[in-house]
């Protein structure tokens, strides 16, 4: 496991550590401060200019922060390995922000007013790297459990979460920021791209 995979992980496992004490000791000041790195929409009266970059380093329930640890530590490895250190943490940044960033359009495209929190912007990112590096590799999702190659898994899970993007945001919301997902893949494959057609011309 690479250095910047393990030094994620354990920032994002102390802040919800954090959070999930203070909020059982009912310390109050400290989940004001918790909050205000959590992503508010534009507008709220909450939305501040560091969230962006914070609310992906906070998480929700255990099941949130141990599913987006998981697949950090399994896809994040091979993908820091694939680019270096220094140019994976670019990426998972670039992603999580990008993520962060097309969150805020939509709530404002579609007036909705929820708070986001989470790594799952940035985990997006990952898959679809994974996906464009080792396509052809196969791996069983957990939703469908088949096996299959990468470039198709990571094409059903976008597909999925842009039919629940499009459901919530018209007709029943599922408080999930799916377009954050998309958003986090969309910023990883221009990134990618931009990369890889810079290498060609140099």
């Amino acid at each position: 496991m690479g250095k910047v995979v393990k030094n994620l992980l354990i920032i994002n496992i102390a802040l919800w550590l954090i959070t999930w004490t203070a909020g059982r000791i009912g310390a109050t000041g400290l989940n004001g401060l918790l909050s205000s790195l959590a992503l508010f929409p534009l507008g709220s009266g909450w939305f501040r200019l560091w969230q962006p970059v914070t609310y992906m380093f906070m998480h929700g329930g255990w099941e949130h922060i141990i599913f987006n640890m998981f697949t950090l530590w399994m896809f994040g490895r091979v993908i820091e390995y694939d680019l270096g250190a220094r140019r994976f943490l670019t990426y998972y940044m670039v992603c999580g922000i990008g993520a962060g960033l097309t969150q805020l359009l939509v709530c404002w495209l579609t007036g909705s007013g929820y708070a986001t929190v989470g790594a799952s912007g940035a985990i997006y990112g990952l898959l679809l790297a994974f996906g464009m590096l080792h396509p052809n590799d196969i791996i069983m999702p957990l939703i469908p459990p088949i096996p299959m190659k990468a470039k198709w898994a990571i094409l059903i899970f976008c597909g999925i979460e842009l039919l629940l993007g499009i459901r919530g945001s018209l007709f029943s919301p599922d408080n999930i920021a799916h377009f954050a997902h998309l958003g986090g893949a969309l910023w990883g494959f221009l990134l990618l791209t931009y990369w890889k057609r810079r290498a060609r011309r140099g």
